[in-house]
């Protein structure tokens, strides 16, 4: 199909759809929700709101970082939290409309991801991410020495991060 055609999409496109819907699909944040033991003292409502914030951000930092050396990193990247931010203002005026609260869904994304890399950031010692990424979200969760939360969070990373990269390698790299 020629590019000019009408309904031809690329593959960054292609993509960037797939990703996104990735992103925002609750189905293995409800996994992990039914996973967590009673014992955590984070309360299950924070810990399934911040799954759904760090696995957007893990999608987007995976397609930074797998496509570093690519030429489809930046195209991918912006049009994904372009995406991202599309969806975020419908969920905030979606939401103001139902609680009066004003809500800015996309600044918490990105105080979150701000909240991530700089404490990749201070640790660079540290060889998994992940190990970083655990206690930071059991801090936002409410409590910074859940072992529950810590592992729910890294779990959450590392199968985001492991998904993208699989996905990445399969549909881009013919096109690099």
């Amino acid at each position: 199909m020629d590019k000019n055609t009408e309904g031809y999409k690329s593959v960054v496109e292609i993509a960037r759809e797939d990703l996104f819907n990735f992103a925002v699909d609750r189905d293995d944040i409800k996994t992990l929700i039914t996973l967590l033991p009673k014992e955590t003292e984070c309360k299950p409502e924070a810990v399934e709101y911040e799954l759904q914030l760090l696995k957007i951000i893990s999608t987007g930092w995976s397609i930074s970082f797998f496509l570093e050396e690519t030429n489809h990193r930046d195209e991918l990247a912006e049009s994904f939290w372009k995406s991202i931010h599309d969806f975020s203002e419908t969920l905030s005026e979606t939401t103001q409309l139902m609680t009066g609260q004003d809500i800015n869904y996309f600044n918490i994304l990105k105080e979150r991801l701000d909240m991530y890399v700089e404490a990749l950031t201070e640790k660079p010692e540290a060889t998994e991410p992940a190990a970083v990424v655990g206690p930071e979200f059991a801090k936002v969760c409410g409590n910074a020495d859940d072992i529950f939360a810590i592992m729910t969070g890294s779990r959450m990373f590392i199968i985001t991060v492991a998904s993208v990269k699989e996905y990445l390698e399969k549909i881009m790299l013919p096109y690099n």
